[in-house]
């Protein structure tokens, strides 16, 4: 759960889910405190002063200093017990609050401090009862019926605390905090539109509200508004830029328009404010994980599951990461661990299965995945993964079987239709090989190596035209795949264009010299990075400098070369770089797309 900081000394960090409010604490009184000595006096005007300044330490020992000389000093307990309960200290502002009340029992802003201080020990049946003494007695102070209303909602009865919150509206029109929290009521009520109209009146009151500014960002976002959403969340995080819930929120409105990098910024800058906060750490892990960076998931799900231990969604997510990494023993660990804390999750269980196939341990695979389905039979993808385990223990005859099974559950998936036609192929049954061949590429059309097992089906079985026709799809769906193009040519050389043979063996040679490039070129980037890390900059350099040599289209290679020549000081070169990285990136975005 997310926890809020705010920039008032005047506040308690509090937490919230989606809208919750948090706990303002009521300054302290700023009578004297009591019949007390000039020093006592001197005193408690020190406490007060220090926090004016937010120095709470100062105020502290300042309001201790005074009960030493004026123990029976009402506002001397009220100021220190608000000033433990601001320190999270609860236990002993509970003490004081409870002293200054037996001193003096109609003492308004100790009601309000007390019953805060019990909510904050989910004392919520005290700290109603101590709410409503507050109202007895100061019926028109609006932060009586604000703190009422707190309770009420704290024990679910949302109806009474908007009502009570309309009547400290009513008493005080212009706190701008009121309408806030109304509106957070609102919000929680799923009264959106309501709630969205009083952060508006709010921010009227005062433009530079934060908590106003953030609570309409989540509003405006659940009423799927991103764009204004996302300008809002903006103005608050501008506002306040320690505040770890607007970055959240903001984090979440851009994940929603698709910017996965601006996400990916502020959930990052949420968890350096709050790093306990695993919601934060989640969506950093699947962000990363669906970014192609496993490491860095691996890191975030790791630090989920260690604020989490007991949260079996953090094992899997975790286990998965590891799968995606192809760290099979620490994969099958992280789901096993998932499975003992969910043992009938479905999902655990076809996951654990999928990571023993990764280790080879086939005979496991078997048996999670069909634990699996039998607890959900009409899960396709269970019998699919069933299958393949099956496939791989030379199986086939119960392969066919689960693959059959997977196409009847759920006909659009191409894979089971594809790996159907493979095993088919492999038992020499070619004619219905290459028809459960077609029917994947009727489900997904654009699936090149399904056109390409085609090629090679129909070649096996000459009819080279057909054969030749399916590899030039598969090649045009993906110009760089080399046993297409190796295939193609066989096919072309037997059918007498020599010609066309020779051109497609050249681009198959070219393309298996420039992966052999790109593999030497990824090996001479990540040895550039561990030099680099090390403080070897012209050693870094060199190997970058090379990468881009074997492979000038690596971007990657563009832009460690970039920042390492910009840590030497060689700007403009640099900026050259880390340009073309930037140019190669969006091309290789605008191809995929």
């Amino acid at each position: 759960m997310l926890k809020r900081r705010q920039n008032s000394a005047s506040s308690v960090s509090c937490s919230i889910l989606l809208l919750l409010i948090c706990i303002l604490l009521t300054p302290p009184a700023m009578a004297r405190p009591g019949q007390a000595s000039p020093p006592a006096e001197a005193a408690y005007q020190r406490g007060l002063t220090a926090l004016k300044s937010g120095d709470l330490s100062a105020a502290r020992s300042a309001f201790e200093q005074v009960l030493k000389l004026a123990p029976r000093s009402p506002e001397a307990h009220n100021s220190l017990g608000w000033v433990l309960l601001t320190q999270g200290d609860a236990e002993q502002a509970i003490s004081h609050f409870r002293a200054a009340l037996k001193l003096k029992p109609e003492f308004v802003q100790a009601n309000v401090n007390l019953s805060n201080a019990l909510l904050a020990k989910m004392n919520v049946a005290e700290a109603t009862e101590v709410a409503r003494e507050a109202v007895r007695v100061g019926p028109r102070d609006s932060e009586t019926h604000r703190t009422l209303a707190h309770a009420l909602s704290a024990s679910g009865d949302s109806e009474q605390a908007i009502e009570e919150i309309r009547k400290a509206i009513e008493l005080d029109p212009r706190r701008a905090d009121l309408h806030d929290e109304l509106g957070t009521l609102l919000a929680q009520g799923q009264q959106l539109s309501e709630s969205r109209a009083e952060f508006h009146k709010a921010l009227e009151l005062d433009p530079k509200y934060e908590p106003a500014l953030f609570h309409l960002g989540v509003v405006l976002l659940n009423m799927s508004d991103r764009d204004d959403a996302e300008q809002v969340l903006r103005k608050a995080v501008d506002l306040n830029p320690n505040d770890a819930a607007a970055h959240f929120y903001l984090g979440t409105a851009l994940e929603a328009k698709n910017d996965a990098f601006g996400a990916l910024q502020h959930y990052e800058k949420a968890a350096e404010i709050q790093p306990d906060a695993a919601s934060v750490q989640t969506r950093i892990g699947l962000l990363q994980q669906r970014a192609g960076n496993p490491d860095k998931a691996a890191a975030a799900f790791a630090k989920v599951v260690e604020l989490s231990p007991n949260n079996p969604d953090a094992h899997n997510n975790l286990g998965l990461t590891y799968l995606q990494s192809g760290k099979g023993e620490a994969a099958v660990q992280e789901l096993q661990a998932a499975v003992k804390l969910r043992p009938n999750d479905d999902g655990f269980r076809g996951n654990l299965g999928t990571a023993y196939l990764q280790k080879s341990d086939f005979d496991s695979a078997v048996r999670e995945l069909k634990e699996a389905i039998k607890l959900a039979p009409a899960q396709a993808s269970h019998h699919y993964d069933l299958a393949l385990a099956l496939k791989l223990k030379d199986d086939l005859p119960a392969a066919i079987a689960e693959l059959k099974e997977a196409i009847h559950l759920d006909p659009q998936l191409p894979d089971p239709y594809y790996t159907l036609g493979v095993t088919l192929w492999q038992k020499g049954d070619f004619a219905e090989a290459a028809e459960q061949l077609r029917s994947a590429i009727r489900v997904k059309p654009d699936y090149a190596e399904a056109y390409y097992t085609l090629g090679s089906v129909l070649k096996q079985t000459n009819q080279l035209p057909d054969a030749a026709a399916a590899l030039r799809e598969a090649i045009r769906l993906q110009p760089d795949f080399v046993g297409a193009h190796t295939n193609l040519a066989a096919v072309l050389r037997q059918m007498g264009d020599t010609d066309g043979a020779n051109s497609e063996s050249r681009a198959a040679a070219d393309l298996s010299k420039q992966k052999t490039n790109l593999q030497g070129a990824t090996f001479a980037t990540n040895s550039g990075k561990r030099l680099l890390g090390a403080g070897d900059v012209e050693g870094a350099i060199s190997q970058f400098r090379n990468a881009v040599r074997l492979a000038p289209e690596y971007a990657q290679a563009h832009q460690q070369l970039g920042i390492a020549l910009a840590r030497k000081g060689n700007k403009t070169e640099s900026e050259a770089e880390l340009s073309k990285a930037a140019e190669l990136e969006n091309r290789s975005k605008t191809h995929s797309q």
